[in-house]
C-alpha cells in the first residue's frame, strides 16, 4: 500500500493547481468579502485639508495665553474664507477647515467666553497643532491604501470610499459544483426508508462555500451506479472547481475516481495523512480543481477547510490563502494518532485555552456543530499532555 501524503504537501500540490481567476469591476456595495485584484492607491491627500479635531476655537498658538475676537465661523463644509491674525480666533466645528494663518484648535469646554460670539479668553498656552487633523495625516496621494489579494471588509470600504472610489476591481467569485454520492442519500425534507439517511453534506458545503466566497451550483446526488456519476460528475466538471463527497474509499460503490478517470480528470494525489480524511482525493481537468471527499460529514468539514476553502481564497487571489492557524495551549491530555496528524474538534475557553470536545469519530456531526474550531494533533505515541500548545483552526470566522 502506497505511503500517505503529508498534509502540508498535500496542500502544496492544491495551490500549485489554484490559477487566480478573471477580475471585474464592482461596486462599491457589491465589493464586501470579495478579493481585490488590483492595489487601491490614494488619488488625493486624506484628509485633503487641515481640520478641526473638536469643537471649539481656531487660533495661532504662539498667542496662548491671552485674549482673543472672535471675527468668524469655520464649520463643516462651509470653511472661514478669510485669514486670521494675531489675536484672532474663529469658532470652529469638528471637521471643519483650519483657517489661513491659524495652527490650533481650543477646545471649547477649555475657552473662557467673555462675550458670546465675540471675545474669548485662553488661561493656559497651547501647541502648535492641538487638535488639528493635518492634511495627508491618513495618507498621502499616491500611496497605497489597500493591497491586491486583500478579503474585502467594512473598514476596507469605508476606505475605499473616503477617496471616492465608487468602484473597485476585484477578482470573480469561482463557481463550485457540489456531488453528493450514496443511493442511501435522501433531501432533507423526504420521508426516509430503511437504511437511509438525510444529505447533510450538501447543505454543509454549500453554507461553507458561500461563506468563502463562492457561486454554488448544487448537481442531483449521485446514486450508486456507474452511469448516475457518469451523468452528475459530468454535469459538475463545467465549474471551476468540483466538490464531490463519498465514493472515494475502497468499496465496490466507491465509483467516483474511476469515473474522474474516464472523463479525463488528472489525479495528483489520494489519500493523506489525515484523520479524518484519509481517502481524500485531488485532481485537475484543464483548469476544474476536482476535490473527491470522503462522505463522513466531520471527514467534509475537515477537508474543506483544509484544502478547499485555501484553494477558493487562491482562486480569488489571496495573499496568503493558507489555513489561519493560530497557537492555542489545549486544557486536557489528547491521545495521539501513530500514523496520521488528526483535526479535532474543540471549544473555546474564556481562558485562552481550548477544551477538547468528547467523541472523535468522523459522523458525529451533532457534535461538531458545538465546536468553535479545531485542532491539529501532530501524529506520535502516547498523548500530549495538558497545557501543550497546538495548531488551532477557528471555524466562527474570528483568528
Amino acid at each position: 500500500m502506497s505511503e500517505l501524503l503529508a498534509i502540508d504537501t498535500a496542500l502544496e500540490l492544491v495551490l500549485e493547481q489554484a490559477r487566480i481567476l478573471e477580475a471585474e469591476d464592482l461596486p462599491l456595495t457589491a465589493a464586501p468579502g470579495r478579493y481585490l485584484a488590483e492595489a487601491l492607491r490614494a488619488t488625493r491627500d486624506l484628509p485633503a485639508f487641515a481640520g478641526s479635531a473638536m469643537d471649539g476655537f481656531a487660533l495661532r498658538a504662539e498667542d496662548t495665553p491671552g485674549d482673543f475676537a472672535v471675527i468668524g465661523e469655520s464649520a463643516a463644509g462651509a470653511p472661514y474664507a478669510g485669514r486670521i491674525g494675531h489675536g484672532e480666533a474663529i469658532a470652529i466645528s469638528t471637521g471643519a477647515v483650519i483657517p489661513e494663518g491659524a495652527d490650533a484648535v481650543v477646545p471649547i469646554e477649555d475657552a473662557w467666553v467673555r462675550e458670546p460670539g465675540r471675545l474669548l479668553e485662553v488661561r493656559h498656552q497651547v501647541a502648535p497643532g492641538a487638535a488639528v487633523r493635518a492634511a495627508g495625516s491618513d495618507v498621502r496621494s499616491g500611496a497605497e491604501v489597500l493591497p491586491a489579494g486583500l478579503r474585502l471588509t467594512a473598514a476596507q470600504i469605508g476606505a475605499a470610499a473616503s477617496l471616492g472610489a465608487a468602484s473597485l476591481r476585484c477578482i470573480r467569485r469561482p463557481r463550485v459544483a457540489v456531488v453528493t454520492t450514496g443511493s442511501e442519500v435522501r433531501a432533507v425534507g423526504e420521508t426516509l426508508g430503511p437504511g437511509q439517511i438525510y444529505n447533510s453534506n450538501g447543505p454543509l458545503l454549500q453554507a461553507a462555500l458561500t461563506a468563502a466566497g463562492a457561486e454554488v451550483v448544487t448537481v442531483p446526488t449521485a446514486a450508486d451506479t456507474a452511469a448516475a456519476h457518469r451523468d452528475a460528475l459530468t454535469q459538475a466538471l463545467d465549474s471551476d472547481v468540483l466538490v464531490s463527497t463519498g465514493g472515494v474509499s475502497v468499496g465496490v460503490h466507491d465509483l467516483v475516481r474511476e469515473i474522474e478517470r474516464d472523463l479525463g480528470v488528472r489525479e495528483l494525489f489520494w489519500r493523506i495523512a489525515l484523520k479524518p480524511g484519509k481517502p481524500l482525493s485531488f485532481g485537475v481537468r484543464e483548469r476544474t480543481l476536482v476535490f473527491g471527499i470522503p462522505g463522513n460529514p466531520v471527514s467534509v468539514l475537515v477537508c474543506f477547510e483544509l484544502f478547499v476553502r485555501p484553494a477558493l481564497a487562491a482562486l480569488q487571489g489571496a495573499s496568503d490563502p493558507r489555513p489561519a492557524y493560530r497557537l492555542a495551549a489545549l486544557s486536557a491530555p489528547v491521545r495521539r494518532s501513530h500514523d496520521r496528524d488528526e483535526m479535532i474538534r474543540v471549544r473555546d475557553l474564556r481562558d485562552g485555552r481550548i477544551e477538547p470536545l468528547g467523541g472523535r469519530q468522523s459522523h458525529q456531526l451533532a457534535l461538531t456543530a458545538l465546536a468553535s474550531g479545531l485542532a491539529r494533533i501532530p501524529a506520535g505515541r502516547g498523548e500530549l499532555p495538558a497545557g501543550t500548545a497546538v495548531s488551532y483552526l477557528s471555524l466562527t470566522g474570528e483568528s
